[in-house]
């Protein structure tokens, strides 16, 4: 279970992320952060000798009428032009590097984090809303490290430096201008704090429009169906809308605060330059008056890129907020440590008992059930009877059940994840295709599986005769959730999938739906060799796969009401006769093929 347990959608976390939490994936680029930050003061102070060396040339050479040494001291200013280009340059670099690395590994953990979470926590978590956390959040910090971290560290010594500077140059100049600090520092403050909880909102808003275009783009069929597409778009607008006014209002922020700053330079060299006309007949030189002009530009040049840096910022700790937050994430499936080097596919189901909420009704409550190694045993009853939980369990979809579930005498929790998934096969009724070829469909990918056993799952479940049907054979690639699938065609890569892995326990989930003949005939086909030499739990719809089982069970609110053949249950006239008699026979009538 969770330590910290998810925020409901649309609700920020509080601030829970510190730097020793960032530091581990910036760390292997320590030496590149290093590297930048050291360049900071040899960027400052070329930025601060820029001005002096002009103002020499000025008052020396032009001013002071004396030619000797112009070209070499043009020649210096050029030079710390061209050397502060190319230092800056090679910070840039760098910087970027440093940043990109980091979020590289940033970006890698967090999707590990999500593939390593348990169902049950993406039952309450929109996809939309995960997907925000992986790309325009992690991208929201690439943009701080680049271009606002390390760049502030340099606006502080350069305007540090420029103040020095200054204050060598005419220190009661200086001062007046100091008198303009603490107003700025004010409104940057104010400024900063109102962008800090309208980045919150802008980062909730565009995790919420995704959810809902991820939602809706998913659902497209049955909103065309039902004629709602003028209904969700216009809650679209009213979520797009949201967004937009969190921006807009956010940007009038950010110009206001620019306009401030770039106001008060405007003032600032207004003063500047009534200051030098009033002491022009005194000691007051040309070139004092260009480099402390030059100094205002490069004091108020920072200041002025500031709410720019503030917005990457906010952004960024927003972003930090939400990803270490998924980060902390502890609902995960747990990994036991007990080995089952030759599984045989005993189950044994002690008084088992599930809810999925501590204060929600027992959905099994004491379920007790053995299925010897080589049995087939069909599970029916009716919807909300626990048939769907108990496969979840079996799967380990879900955990935090009572009682006990041993698999070949090992308690299924203790059992290490690949010799689960080597041991325990599912077969699920909601088949999840990916857009790729039919082959990837089976495999996934799996550098483990034998590509002898591949072929021959292939071959037993029938889909090499459905890919026979394309010209590119198994390398044909499928539409977006094996749209352009009937139902029937998606089960059957469902089962070539489990037949794959050749485990020797198969919980099979059998699909309610209707399927054109010809699939029918494979699908059959397939169960019939899924069956052979291995244990099935079946949770079954058709008489078909009920009457082949060796032993069928009855669940009825969360417990075996009955177990025994087909005839012996029909015999009791019970539960069982009274589920065949409202339609268990019904599914295996004629039916047409039903496009997924």
């Amino acid at each position: 279970m969770s330590a910290r347990p998810p925020n409901p959608p649309g609700v920020t976390p509080a601030r829970s992320w510190t730097f020793a939490q960032l530091w581990p994936f910036m760390r292997p680029d320590a030496r590149w952060f290093v590297l930048a930050l050291g360049l900071t003061p040899l960027i400052a102070t070329i930025t601060v000798a820029q001005p002096m060396l002009l103002k020499r040339t000025i008052d020396l050479h032009i001013s002071g009428g004396s030619p000797e040494g112009l070209q070499a001291d043009a020649g210096l200013y050029l030079a710390a032009i061209f050397a502060g280009f190319a230092v800056e340059a090679v910070y840039t670099v760098i910087s970027a590097l440093a940043a990109e690395n980091t979020i590289l590994r940033l970006r890698a953990r967090l999707f590990r984090q999500v593939l390593s979470l348990s169902q049950r926590f993406f039952e309450r978590q929109p996809t939309g809303q995960l997907m925000s956390r992986a790309t325009s959040d992690v991208d929201a910090l690439n943009e701080a490290l680049a271009a606002g971290s390390i760049s502030l560290v340099l606006d502080v010594l350069t305007m540090l430096g420029v103040l020095g500077a200054m204050f060598w140059l005419d220190w009661r100049l200086a001062a007046l201008l100091c008198l303009l600090g603490p107003p700025i520092a004010g409104v940057i403050e104010f400024a900063r704090r109102q962008m800090r909880t309208l980045f919150a909102v802008i980062r909730d808003s565009l995790a919420s429009l995704n959810a809902y275009v991820a939602e809706r783009i998913a659902g497209i069929e049955v909103i065309q169906l039902y004629g709602l597409q003028g209904r969700v778009g216009e809650r679209f607008g009213e979520l797009n809308r949201r967004y937009r006014d969190a921006n807009v209002t956010n940007n009038l922020y950010d110009a206001g605060l620019y306009a401030f700053i770039d106001g008060i330079a405007s003032v600032c060299i207004a003063v500047m330059i009534y200051w030098g006309a009033e002491h022009a007949q005194t000691a007051v030189s040309i070139g004092l008056v260009v480099a402390f002009l030059d100094y205002i530009d490069r004091l108020f040049r920072p200041l002025r890129e500031i709410s720019g840096k503030i917005t990457f910022l906010q952004r960024a700790a927003t972003a930090l907020d939400k990803i270490f937050w998924l980060l902390g994430v502890e609902e995960r499936i747990t990994a036991g440590d007990s080995a089952i080097p030759d599984a045989r596919g005993h189950l044994s189901i002690r008084n088992l008992r599930f809810r999925y909420r501590p204060d929600a009704p027992w959905i099994l409550d004491g379920v007790n059930l053995e299925v010897k190694p080589g049995e087939v045993v069909a599970v029916v009853g009716r919807t909300g009877a626990g048939k769907s939980t108990l496969v979840r369990l079996l799967a380990r979809v879900h955990d935090g059940y009572e009682g006990s579930i041993e698999v070949d005498g090992v308690e299924l929790n203790r059992i290490r994840p690949e010799d689960i998934r080597r041991a325990v096969g599912s077969v699920r009724q909601e088949v999840q295709l990916f857009r790729d070829t039919l082959r990837f469909n089976v495999t996934l990918d799996d550098p483990t599986l034998v590509p002898e056993r591949v072929e021959a799952a292939i071959r037993q479940s029938g889909a090499d005769r459905l890919a026979a049907r394309h010209p590119e054979g198994l390398g044909h690639v499928i539409r977006d959730r094996g749209s352009d699938l009937s139902a029937g065609e998606g089960q059957i890569l469902s089962l070539a999938r489990t037949l794959a892995r050749d485990p020797a326990l198969v919980i099979l989930d059998e699909a309610t739906a209707n399927v054109d003949p010809v699939s029918e005939r494979l699908l059959q086909e397939a169960i019939e060799r899924l069956f052979a030499d291995r244990t099935c739990l079946v949770i079954a719809h058709r008489l078909s796969t009920v009457t082949r089982a060796d032993r069928i069970v009855v669940l009825d609110a969360g417990r075996v009401a009955e177990a025994g053949s087909h005839a012996e249950l029909l015999a009791l006239d019970g539960a069982y006769a009274a589920l065949y008699r409202e339609g268990l026979a019904a599914n295996d009538q004629g039916a047409t093929a039903s496009p997924r």
